[in-house]
């Protein structure tokens, strides 16, 4: 593994691990106004998605829809946001936001201004039942 040292994303992470493999992580960043916001991130310091190889592509895009799938039928947000920025961390990971009518910027982007200032974190048990899915299912 290829790590960065002043790389955020290279080091472990400070929310909860979900799920990982030799080259992929999942956490759950789960922000009081995104209940299940999770974040998957490759694990070698990769800049973008053409630099992985087309079956290590295929693997995230295989994760990203299955976390996708589970948020869906688990949380039942309003729409769900996929977004792969690295304008600030240039480390390879995609952001999968559960949205909701009333979070804090619905419908703009989570990184615009908000329009409301509420609370909303998953509850630890609706967590660990959230956690176990997705597990069993990137397990299978």
């Amino acid at each position: 593994m290829n790590a960065q040292k002043n790389c955020p994303l290279c080091q472990p992470s400070r929310y909860p691990l979900i799920w990982d493999d030799k080259y992929f992580r999942v956490i759950l960043i789960n922000d009081q106004s995104y209940p299940g916001y999770c974040r998957v991130e490759v694990k070698d310091h990769i800049k973008e998605m053409t630099d992985l190889t087309a079956s290590k592509q295929q693997a995230m895009m295989k994760i990203l829809m299955t976390i996708e799938g589970i948020l869906r039928d688990h949380l039942k947000p309003k729409k769900i946001n996929l977004a792969s920025l690295g304008n600030i961390t240039p480390h390879l990971h995609w952001h999968i936001i559960p949205r909701y009518q009333d979070d804090n910027h619905f419908p703009d982007s989570v990184w615009s201004s908000p329009k409301r200032f509420k609370e909303k974190e998953l509850p630890e048990k609706e967590s660990a039942i959230l956690i176990a899915k997705i597990k069993k299912s990137l397990d299978s």
